[in-house]
């Protein structure tokens, strides 16, 4: 059976990646090699790495985790909108990883339901027409909530509320901790993970620094 592409899986945006400088100063100072530094910054504040610096890099990186610590200081602070099914996989990494999100205890009742607020892409045309139910449930929901203030329908949307809905996270993590995830993800069934991968293969210097090193090495 065909299945309709309907809703949008994933979506990052407004990323940042901050402390090269930093991170390249520290990976130096085991050897006193400071004045080997060649890496500038641009009037954009963009970071590009010297033949020197970038030298260092990719061998400390190839030596394993021990030798890259200086990429535990490359820090990534990005928004992530994704399904729930999602995040409780995503949440598997919560080493060197920071996370505020949006709120379904507090703010489900503020809006509308619709069908744009859930992954619906891989659903068959059965199953999207029984969701379209359980949406308009909630929306009727939802409006009694609003008027009642009943714990009870309260818990009806927080324990009816699908898997599929999507949340919006603001995340900061590292560099270590998504070689992690380039490595144990980048074949995972779910989409979600390949257009995070995908992500991950945009960020800069990842062809040398991310998803050419190994997970376990060490």
């Amino acid at each position: 059976m065909q299945r309709k592409r309907v809703q949008a899986m994933l979506h990052i945006e407004n990323t940042s990646v901050m402390n090269f400088e930093n991170a390249v100063r520290g990976a130096r100072n085991p050897m006193n090699s400071w004045k080997r530094m060649d890496s500038t910054t641009d009037a954009e504040g963009n970071f590009h790495f010297g033949p020197n610096d970038l030298d260092l890099a990719v061998r400390l990186v190839r030596a394993g985790s021990d030798h890259r610590k200086f990429l535990r200081m490359v820090f990534v602070c990005m928004d992530v909108t994704a399904p729930l099914y999602w995040w409780k996989e995503y949440d598997t990494y919560k080493v060197a990883t920071v996370a505020n999100s949006t709120s379904t205890m507090h703010k489900i009742h503020s809006r509308s339901f619709s069908m744009d607020d859930f992954s619906t892409d891989h659903m068959t045309a059965g199953t999207r027409s029984f969701m379209e139910g359980i949406v308009e449930k909630l929306e009727e929901i939802r409006k009694r909530y609003l008027e009642t203030k009943s714990k009870e329908d309260w818990y009806d949307l927080i324990q009816l509320l699908p898997s599929s809905y999507n949340q919006k996270r603001t995340l900061t993590l590292n560099y270590e901790t998504l070689i992690n995830i380039y490595h144990s993800r980048h074949d995972h069934k779910l989409q979600e993970w390949h257009t995070f991968c995908n992500w991950i293969e945009s960020l800069p210097y990842a062809g040398e620094l991310l998803t050419g090193a190994e997970e376990t090495e060490g």
